[in-house]
């Protein structure tokens, strides 16, 4: 398999109002030589901007979508962590998920909908956020972050110190946490860190705080799922991945695992998938499964 060359598609920077007084900042790419035929929403991971999407969002829009790449509140270009310490990881979920989402229906109420969810917003979705009307979304990367689950012992010790110690005592002691420095992508809030470090030592994650009603929650889902894995992901083990996909009982799910060996290149990893170099060659598939689910031919 060969690396995909993506022409440039048209975009557009775009507000997205939430259920408070806030906004998200993101960018609408569309098709560069027709109309869209369906609209994609990329949700993104915790603490990863939305320009890791770029090159795939410009892919799916040569490919007739119209894509929908943004940044979750106190990430990137919508807000300082620092300003928004109160944030949870359930309000990127159950707020900014479904306000991008909802923005993109109103946009185009007449076109499918389909979505895409990188690790946390592969979660968002599976708990039945943004999940309106959705004719089918893909998860990749989506796991139970369990630290206790990571296989290697060296990576195990190393997510442990960042979530026990590191990331909840900074939080405590500035507000934020410094992500870029830890090695965890763009700051984060505190709030969203003692979050994540309290459902990572439980053995089920998130299914195990009742506050959630996860499994009511997922058992909403009737959609067409993609659960996507890669397996040399040192955290989202295909066993992780499947703590997620299993609570989706009503879903039409398929899971598909690549490795790197089977497309050519030397890694993945948990972020490769969405990069122009190791992820492109996978690309299309993902095309072509969103284009089956919105009804496009000859895509």
């Amino acid at each position: 398999m060969r690396n995909i060359e993506v022409p440039g598609a048209p975009s557009e920077l775009v507000s997205i109002s939430v259920r408070t007084a806030d906004s998200l900042s993101g960018v609408l790419r569309l098709p560069p030589v027709s109309d869209p035929q369906a609209v994609v929403a990329i949700h993104p991971a915790t603490a990863v901007p939305q320009r890791l999407y770029s090159g795939f969002a410009e892919y799916l829009a040569t490919c007739g979508f119209a894509v929908l790449t943004y940044d979750y509140r106190g990430t990137g270009a919508s807000g300082t962590a620092r300003e928004n310490r109160r944030l949870r990881m359930r309000d990127w979920m159950d707020m900014d998920v479904p306000a991008a989402a909802a923005w993109l229906r109103a946009r185009y109420p007449d076109l499918p909908q389909l979505a895409v969810g990188h690790s946390l917003g592969g979660h968002a979705l599976a708990l039945n956020n943004g999940g309106q009307d959705l004719r089918g979304f893909m998860t990749v990367a989506s796991h139970a972050g369990v630290t206790a689950a990571i296989p290697d012992r060296a990576e195990r010790a190393r997510v442990e110190l960042i979530l026990r110690v590191a990331g909840p005592g900074l939080a405590r002691v500035l507000g934020y946490v410094p992500g870029k420095r830890l090695g965890l992508g763009e700051d984060m809030p505190a709030a969203a860190m003692l979050e994540w470090s309290r459902w990572s030592r439980t053995p089920g994650y998130f299914f195990d705080d009742p506050t959630m009603h996860a499994r009511e929650r997922t058992a909403r889902v009737r959609t067409a799922v993609l659960c996507v894995g890669l397996d040399d992901d040192p955290w989202a083990t295909p066993s992780q991945i499947g703590v997620i996909a299993r609570q989706l009982v009503n879903a039409k799910v398929e899971t598909r695992t690549y490795s790197p060996a089977g497309i050519g290149v030397a890694a993945i990893g948990h972020m490769g998938y969405f990069r122009r170099g190791p992820g492109a060659v996978l690309w299309p598939d993902a095309a072509a499964w969103l284009s089956a689910r919105a009804g496009i031919t000859g895509s």
